[in-house]
Order: structure tokens, then C-alpha cells, then sequence
């Protein structure tokens, strides 16, 4: 009777060691998948002053929602995109809006910077920041 009670006790103790290691894994991958999720969250307030200046200093970035490359440049900004000079160049029924018809956009994303160049596609920061003379947080 007694090798019972201590079987039991060692069984116990095994299924309670064993419930808190998952426990652990468990609040760790969950924790982990978190960050991962929200890893565009955490950098891009250094690029709000950036994304405000590139507006500021008249540079305007023409894209459309269904372009990868569009939507690849915005992704640099993290939450800072909502700041960038973006022009949606895009109709739901696939027309292109007026004013991009007007500025004679044909490919995105395109990139028309005050002193009247123009650059076609995703441009790195540092591109732009040398093209509009903004600072480049680090």
C-alpha cells in the first residue's frame, strides 16, 4: 500500500513538472508570435520625422493598393506611412484616378521630387533622403 502512495506521489509530481514546462513553452511561443506580429510597430516612430519632412519638402510618392512594390515601400515606414506625400493612383474598378492620370502616371510606384525628376520604383531610404536633403534617423 505504501509503494502505491509513493508511485502516485512520483506520478503526480512528474504530470506537475511536466504541465509547467508546456505552460512555459506555451507563454513563450505566444509571446514570441506577438513580437513577430508587431515587429513593424516598434521601429517606425524614428521615421515619423522623416516621412513628414519627404511631405514637407514637396516629394510625392504615386502608388497603387494593389502593387507589391507600393506596398513594399510603405512597409519601410511601418505606422510612419500614414505621413508619407502617397497618392492612391487606384480605382476599386481598376480606372486610374484623376489625379494621376493628370500627372501622367504609368508605372508605381513613382517618385516626382520638387525640382521636377521623377523615379520610377521603390526607392531605398537613403535614396531619398540624399534626393529631398531629409534626415535619416539611425
Amino acid at each position: 500500500m505504501l509503494i502505491n502512495n509513493d508511485q502516485d506521489l512520483l506520478l503526480n509530481g512528474m504530470k506537475m513538472k511536466f504541465f509547467i514546462i508546456f505552460s512555459v513553452v506555451v507563454i513563450l511561443l505566444i509571446g514570441g508570435l506577438g513580437i513577430f506580429m508587431n515587429r513593424d510597430s516598434i521601429k517606425p516612430t524614428k521615421l515619423i520625422p522623416f516621412a513628414q519632412c519627404l511631405q514637407q519638402s514637396g516629394a510625392e510618392f504615386y502608388g497603387a493598393f494593389w502593387c507589391s512594390h507600393c506596398q513594399d515601400q510603405k512597409k519601410e515606414f511601418g505606422s510612419a506611412a500614414k505621413y508619407l506625400p502617397y497618392f492612391e493612383c487606384s480605382k476599386s474598378d481598376s480606372t486610374q484616378t484623376q489625379i494621376c492620370k493628370d500627372k501622367k502616371i504609368e508605372s508605381y510606384p513613382t517618385w516626382i521630387f520638387k525640382d521636377g525628376s521623377i523615379i520610377n520604383g521603390k526607392m531605398e531610404l537613403v535614396d531619398l533622403a540624399k534626393k529631398t536633403g531629409c534626415v535619416l534617423p539611425q
